[in-house]
């Protein structure tokens, strides 16, 4: 066989007596807040409203019924009788304490921080006030249905359990990860993919039992798990159209966002309509 000419190689020379390099930019990693704005925001929006709390001399550890109410808190009379619909959305940033704050805080940023690269800023938002609002909603109906009209003088609000907090809507995150972690678009290696999904699910369940269980006689404490459940159904249903956004052409990922909020309020105003019926 015959030989082949060699590709000569190019003459490396040493850089000229003073010659300086041209410093290449550092590219700094993002702060977390930058990578998931809408959690930090979330979270921060609840600590503003604690805080208000606080300021307007309510209990750190222990507020009253009252307190919980005059800054928002959802009770079934207050929203059907009176018709303030308005507490539907505000008692899922109201909290009974510093303990229940905290709790919270904790869950939301963490399954905020996995959601939101998930579902992008405006998602994670939705996803928040969608699945918080449909826990309070089944919470109101249930209690409602629970304490008889026919037993219960209209005027008697205060009969209703009050509810607070961000659980429903923490849950609401858990049902949309559990969807979403199964997707293959996902650029995370599937035994990854497994342990994060098995890890929300296991979340879910302790957290359903542990509300269970404080409807035993003699706990002072009582968990709506009608939130719990309703938020979690809501974030289930929220992430059945959607394709997580990492891994996703922009275009099909903001196409099924918008059928998911779409669909979700449009099921949330006719479960309001139905829950105007009961009274009568």
């Amino acid at each position: 066989m015959g030989s082949y000419p060699q590709t000569p190689q190019p003459e490396i020379l040493p850089p000229a007596p003073g010659y300086i390099p041209t410093p290449q930019p550092v590219r700094r990693p993002r702060p977390s807040w930058a990578v998931a704005p809408a959690t930090y925001l979330l979270v921060g929006v609840n600590c503003l409203v604690f805080l208000a709390m606080l300021l307007r001399g309510v209990s750190l550890l222990a507020p009253t019924s009252d307190q919980l109410m005059s800054f928002g808190a959802d009770r079934a009379g207050d929203v059907l009788i009176l018709g303030e619909w308005w507490r539907i959305v505000t008692a899922m940033f109201v909290h009974v304490g510093l303990i229940h704050l905290a709790t919270n805080m904790w869950c939301l940023w963490n399954l905020g921080m996995l959601a939101e690269p998930l579902l992008g800023s405006m998602g994670l938002l939705a996803a928040y006030i969608l699945a918080g609002a449909a826990g309070n909603m089944l919470s109101t109906m249930v209690n409602w249905l629970r304490y008889n009209p026919d037993w219960v003088k209209y005027h008697e609000l205060v009969v209703f359990p009050g509810g607070a907090g961000a659980s429903g809507a923490v849950f609401g995150l858990a049902g949309v990860l559990i969807v979403l972690l199964k997707s293959p678009r996902l650029p995370v290696p599937e035994p990854e993919l497994r342990k994060l999904r098995k890890s929300v699910i296991y979340f879910a369940a302790i957290n359903f039992i542990i509300g269970i269980g404080t409807l035993a006689p003699g706990i002072g404490v009582h968990i709506d798990n009608m939130a719990h459940l309703g938020g979690f159904l809501c974030g289930l249903l929220f992430a059945a159209p959607l394709v997580p956004r990492l891994g996703s052409p922009r275009k099909l990922f903001t196409m099924r966002r918008r059928v998911s909020v779409a669909t979700v309020v449009t099921l949330l105003v006719l479960f309001g309509f139905y829950l105007e019926q009961l009274p009568g």
